[in-house]
C-alpha cells in the first residue's frame, strides 16, 4: 500500500513538472517546436526557402516584363505608317521587353510573305510566354510536396509513440504521449502552411503572367493587322509599301 501511494505521488509529481516545463515560455519556443519535430523538418523548412526565392525571382522577371502596351503598339504604328522600320526596330531594342522583342522578330522579316511574319511573330510569342512561366512547375510541385511532408512526418511520429507504449506495456506517463503526439502534428502543420503558401503564390504569379501573355497576343494580332493595312506615301518609297 505505502509502495503504490509513493507511487502515485512520484507520477503526479511528474505530471506537474511535465505541464510546468510546457507552460514556460522558454520550452515551447518556435525553434524548439521546429527541431521536436524531428529529420521531417529539414526538408520542409527547404522547401519553405526554395518558395520565397522563387516568389522574389519570379517577381523580379514579371516586373521587368511588364509595358504599356498601348504606347509600344503607339509608337510602332507611327513609325510602320510612315515606312521608318529602322527607328521602329531601334526602339524594339531600346525598350527589351518581351512584347518588343516579338514585335521584332516581325520588324525583321519585313518584305517577306505575311505568313511568314505571323509564324515568326507567333513562334516569338511562345518563346517569351514560356520563359514567364520557367521555374512555375516548381512552386506547383512543392504546394502538393510540403503538405505530404507534413504528414509522412506525423505518420513516423505516431508509430514511435506507439512504439513507446508497446515497450512501456501500457504504463504510459499521459504527458509523454501528449508530447509525442504534438510533435508529430507540428510536422504537418508546417507542411501544410508551405504548401498553402505555395500554392497562393502559383496563383498569384500565374494570374500576373496570363495577363502579359493576354497582352502580347493582342499586341501580336494588332501589329500583323497593320502590316496588312496599306501604307503611306512615305512607306512606298522605303519599299515596305511593295511587300504587302
Amino acid at each position: 500500500m505505502l509502495a503504490l501511494s509513493l507511487q502515485v505521488i512520484q507520477d503526479s509529481t511528474v505530471v506537474g513538472d511535465s505541464l510546468q516545463t510546457l507552460a514556460s515560455p522558454e520550452a515551447v519556443s518556435q525553434l524548439d517546436i521546429i527541431l521536436e519535430a524531428g529529420w521531417i523538418m529539414i526538408p520542409i523548412v527547404l522547401l519553405s526557402i526554395l518558395t520565397i526565392y522563387l516568389l522574389v525571382e519570379r517577381l523580379m522577371t514579371l516586373n521587368r516584363a511588364k509595358s504599356d502596351r498601348s504606347e509600344v503598339m503607339g509608337r510602332i504604328r507611327e513609325y510602320v505608317s510612315r515606312g521608318n522600320i529602322s527607328s521602329a526596330q531601334a526602339y524594339c531594342d531600346a525598350q527589351e521587353k518581351p512584347l518588343t522583342r516579338i514585335l521584332m522578330h516581325g520588324l525583321e522579316r519585313l518584305g517577306r510573305p505575311i505568313a511568314e511574319i505571323q509564324d515568326a511573330v507567333n513562334a516569338a510569342g511562345k518563346h517569351e510566354a514560356f520563359e514567364l512561366e520557367r521555374r512555375m512547375d516548381i512552386l506547383a510541385s512543392i504546394a502538393g510536396i510540403a503538405p505530404m511532408l507534413g504528414f509522412l512526418g506525423t505518420v513516423t511520429g505516431m508509430i514511435k509513440a506507439f512504439q513507446q507504449i508497446q515497450n512501456l506495456q501500457g504504463n504510459v506517463n499521459p504527458s509523454v504521449l501528449a508530447g509525442g503526439i504534438w510533435e508529430a502534428l507540428v510536422s504537418t502543420a508546417a507542411g501544410l502552411i508551405v504548401g498553402i503558401l505555395a500554392f497562393f503564390f502559383y496563383n498569384f504569379l500565374l494570374s500576373r503572367i496570363s495577363r502579359l501573355v493576354n497582352d502580347m497576343e493582342q499586341s501580336a494580332t494588332e501589329f500583323i493587322d497593320l502590316l496588312q493595312t496599306p501604307a503611306s506615301g512615305n512607306a512606298s518609297d522605303s519599299g515596305y509599301g511593295n511587300s504587302f
